[in-house]
């Protein structure tokens, strides 16, 4: 069966490169495009992995990481945190919410492969 993998990100055109370049690694890609449906996904679906964004309409990424990472039935996903705030508070504060990485735009998409890959031992 294939891993799945959840994006939670606002912006369809980097949902769909994401998406194709992770179906073509044979993993089921599961989206969402705000942060509350985000939440809502990642509750019903459980997937394997999670690849969040931070500036996001109705809930940012750091609260939706939080609101799962202390959760016990939510707390193993590993979540990657995608996003263009680069400064040093917001690396600290995603690290702080629970994201296993943080990963600035723009990034190597063969880097994140290599990241998932660890994680979902594929």
């Amino acid at each position: 069966m294939a891993k799945r993998i959840l994006i939670i990100e606002d912006y369809p055109h980097i949902v769909d490169i994401l998406r194709m370049r992770l179906e073509s690694s044979g993993y089921e890609v599961l989206s969402a495009y705000d942060g509350k449906e985000g939440l809502r996904k990642a509750r019903e679906e459980k997937p394997d992995l999670i690849i969040l964004d931070v500036m996001l309409p109705k809930l940012n990424g750091f609260k939706v990481c939080r609101l799962l990472k202390f959760d016990a039935k939510y707390q193993h996903i590993p979540i990657f945190m995608l996003t263009s705030r680069k400064k040093q508070s917001d690396i600290e504060t995603g690290k702080e919410t629970g994201a296993e990485e943080y990963i600035v735009k723009p990034y190597e998409i063969s880097e994140l492969m290599e990241l998932i890959e660890r994680y979902l031992g594929a």
